[in-house]
């Protein structure tokens, strides 16, 4: 079987002699570190949003540590599988999207074993989508400003929590407002783990002066028995899922697709299905391919020969399973915090995906009311009929837009 039928770029089987050349002065030390690098920015970035939200969403400190740990081994896991049997820097991730969502929902019907019933329907779902194609066209048929402002709307409360954070504990999060300032000038990928690492310093001394941090350090699996209700399902599976596939799925294979890479969609969509329904009894609450991080492992700055950049994303899935032996001693001091510090730095972490989802969901004329509407409504933060904002948002915009723009229809992005 030729390269090029495997998924990789259509240049792959006949590298530039130049390249070739400079490909081959590339260390192996170059390589871990790019591995390593892709794997902090991606842990350090958003550590902070899943533990808030398993918190939200009714986890104590034990189980909010063991979803941590469930979502850091599986993508993991997941990373090293796919890289190496594709030879493509295919890279996993936890859903950060779909964490700042459950910040934003709350505890359901249910409580906490709702909640984990909620992510194992997420887990069944992405997996139907690699057994039923037609489900995940049907996901490519919510419009994408629809989507995207209902994203914007369950952000938003996150994103404000640096600005009462500011007011309420100013000592603990302004050392990482200052730094992701300072660092998103002068080296824009490491301001949010490097913000991420001030506010663990100041976290730190903090609990030294107040009897240090009370919890497990070593890695502790917590499961819980899941329930199902029809809020848990509607207020948070279906969201999730949404979320997860348009805000993650779809543009990490757009992501791999700019540098040339065909993701074997049926296979990955399986195994993130697999690795939902596997983590989520642990607390674990949804899997799946690294969007933004993926640039990381698959661009030229990984490796100059582009059949070699799958050592990156397998040596990134690596460094995954050690941060997970750190995991949970990272819970138990983010835990111990006071309350509010944690969401603030996870705003912080949010605040560019923020941006880009109202950009998004503004840019089209045409779809601006029904995008209005939709991030209106999740970023009221309602509950009706025990059901949260963003089913209602995302219900909400799709009947704004069709009463309003009734010849646009409900069709993918593009198609009028």
């Amino acid at each position: 079987m030729e390269r090029r039928d495997r998924g990789l770029p259509a240049d792959a089987t006949a590298p530039d002699p130049a390249e070739g050349k400079a490909a081959s002065g590339v260390r192996l030390a170059h390589l871990v570190s790019a591995g390593v690098v892709t794997a902090l920015v991606g842990f350090a970035s958003a550590s902070v949003v899943v533990l808030a939200g398993l918190r939200a969403v009714g986890a104590n400190p034990t189980q909010a540590a063991s979803g941590l740990l469930a979502v850091t081994v599986t993508q993991a896991l997941g990373t090293l599988w796919l890289s190496r049997r594709h030879r493509m820097p295919i890279l996993l991730a936890w859903s950060t999207p779909g964490a700042a969502l459950l910040a934003s929902t709350g505890a359901v019907d249910g409580g906490w074993p709702a909640a984990v019933g909620a992510f194992l329907v997420v887990g069944g779902l992405i997996l139907a989508t690699a057994l039923r194609p037609r489900l995940g066209a049907l996901i490519a048929r919510i419009p994408t400003p629809i989507a995207q402002a209902m994203l914007a709307g369950v952000l938003l409360s996150l994103c404000l929590a640096p600005v009462h954070g500011l007011v309420d504990h100013p000592g603990l999060v302004a050392p990482a407002v200052v730094v992701w300032l300072a660092l998103g000038r002068l080296a824009p990928r490491w301001a949010v783990p490097a913000a991420f690492a001030a506010a663990m310093l100041a976290i730190g001394i903090w609990l030294a002066r107040h009897g240090g941090p009370h919890g497990p350090l070593l890695p502790q699996v917590a499961l819980t028995a899941p329930t199902l209700t029809w809020a848990s399902v509607l207020s948070l599976a279906l969201p999730l899922y949404v979320v997860t596939m348009a805000s993650q799925n779809v543009p990490g294979v757009a992501v791999l697709s700019s540098y040339g890479y065909t993701v074997p969609w049926r296979e990955s969509m399986t195994v993130t299905g697999l690795g939902t329904i596997v983590g989520a009894t642990a607390g674990g609450h949804a899997i799946n391919l690294a969007a933004i991080t993926a640039a990381l492992a698959a661009s030229p700055q990984a490796h100059p020969d582009p059949r070699r950049r799958w050592v990156v994303a397998h040596l990134a899935g690596a460094t995954f399973l050690a941060l997970a032996a750190v995991s949970t001693a990272l819970a138990t001091v983010v835990t111990a915090a006071p309350a509010g510090v944690t969401t603030a730095v996870a705003g912080l972490a949010l605040l560019t995906t923020l941006a880009s989802s109202l950009t998004s969901a503004l840019a089209d004329p045409a779809d601006r009311q029904g995008a209005v509407v939709t991030f209106v409504v999740a970023a009221s933060g309602i509950t009706l009929a025990g059901v949260g904002a963003a089913f209602w948002a995302l219900t909400a915009g799709l009947l704004v837009r069709a009463a309003l723009s009734p010849g646009l229809g409900f069709a993918p992005p593009g198609e009028k």
